[in-house]
């Protein structure tokens, strides 16, 4: 989950909240309109607005609305004011006058804000403290030990609630953060070859989409093999024959432009991407790696009677954007073609023909 992920889900939680704190009002004040109308009494005002107002919000909110949490602030503080009037009007309508019913009316719009407002105290309190000052001021202090108690301790809750919510927030959007680079650099990793520090198949394919955008340039593959390699191996161990594949990766790498992209095809298998080049400049770089493989001098004896160095047979064939595929396979065959005429030469592959270029020393 990266951060663009991460600001959907919080947007996606505060459409929820305001989806939900305008239903809550919805059913409270249909509620006290038609318990007005059974009652042979006439329904507040504010209690009828806030039943015509909050569907169309509502409908609103979840159709066109983009900056959720600004809404709610909004929303909270108005429909937070319309209870506050009704409750004042309801109030001065009774007769006799029965201050209880403001506690059960501040309880009961604690109890929507509670409900429907978790994690967002701004809103929570917007829509609370209007009904909360009106209750106040109309009960004149005849209930002031249960108010304080029930205006008190529902914001003392909810103040704790939010600051261990926005706690648990910040932890969960650094480690959102923490795992995203962690994934971009497992990623990296995942297209890189550990034990040379080249590309492998995974970072070929990669450069490879990207060249067959570029339609203006010609760019070839080199396909490197390093020569009687197994033998290598059985003579000298495996440890050695690492070493010996990275001082080969080294050089190859050394050996071409920056631009170029070398990959650890497989095994003793190297591939290099030579980008934005001629034939005649792909020939003349490819000669250069087999002359810096030939020059590293790594001790190689593949047969009891004739001591060499490793060297390498490469394929060389121009990269097709169409068809890499196929580029891929002329490229093997030039290679095939190059063990096959002794080995340590490069060969071009020139459509269905690979071409031997020359030697420096081939081994038979």
């Amino acid at each position: 989950m990266n951060n663009i992920s991460y600001d959907e889900l919080r947007r996606s939680r505060q459409r929820l909240s305001l989806l939900l704190f305008l239903f809550i009002n919805i059913l409270f004040s249909i509620f006290y309109v038609a318990t007005a109308f059974n009652t042979t009494r006439t329904p507040t005002i504010p209690s009828i607005l806030v039943a015509l107002a909050s569907p169309i919000l509502l409908i609103i909110s979840y159709f066109r609305m983009k900056n959720y949490a600004h809404q709610l602030n909004i929303f909270s503080l108005i429909i937070g004011l319309l209870w506050a009037w009704h409750i004042s009007t309801r109030f001065h309508s009774m007769v006799p006058l029965d201050k209880n019913v403001l506690l059960f009316s501040l309880m009961m719009v604690f109890f929507i804000s509670a409900i429907s407002l978790t994690g967002n105290f701004q809103a929570f309190c917007l829509h609370s403290l209007p009904s909360a000052v009106t209750v106040v001021v109309l009960d004149d202090f005849t209930h002031a030990p249960m108010l304080a108690l029930a205006i008190v301790l529902p914001l003392l809750s909810f103040s704790l609630h939010y600051l261990m919510h926005k706690r648990a927030d910040v932890f969960t959007h650094e480690l959102v953060n923490r795992l995203s680079h962690e994934r971009e650099r497992f990623s990296d990793l995942s297209m890189i070859d550990p034990l040379t520090g080249l590309f492998n198949r995974r970072g070929m394919n990669n450069k490879l989409e990207n060249l067959a955008l570029d339609k203006g340039n010609s760019h070839y593959i080199l396909l490197l093999d390093i020569d009687h390699f197994k033998a290598y191996n059985d003579n000298y161990g495996h440890t050695m024959g690492d070493k010996a594949l990275v001082a080969v990766a080294v050089a190859i790498r050394d050996a071409v432009r920056s631009r170029d992209v070398v990959v650890r095809y497989g095994g003793e298998e190297f591939l290099v991407l030579l980008i934005d080049v001629d034939q005649h400049q792909a020939m003349e770089r490819a000669e250069s790696v087999r002359q810096a493989v030939l020059d590293l001098k790594i001790p190689h004896v593949y047969s009891e009677n004739e001591p060499t160095t490793v060297t390498l047979s490469a394929g060389i064939a121009m990269l097709s954007g169409d068809n890499i595929i196929e580029s891929l396979s002329m490229a093997d065959v030039a290679l095939y073609q190059a063990k096959k005429s002794g080995r340590n030469v490069v060969q071009l592959a020139v459509e269905d023909n690979p071409i031997n270029t020359g030697s420096v020393n081939a081994v038979q």
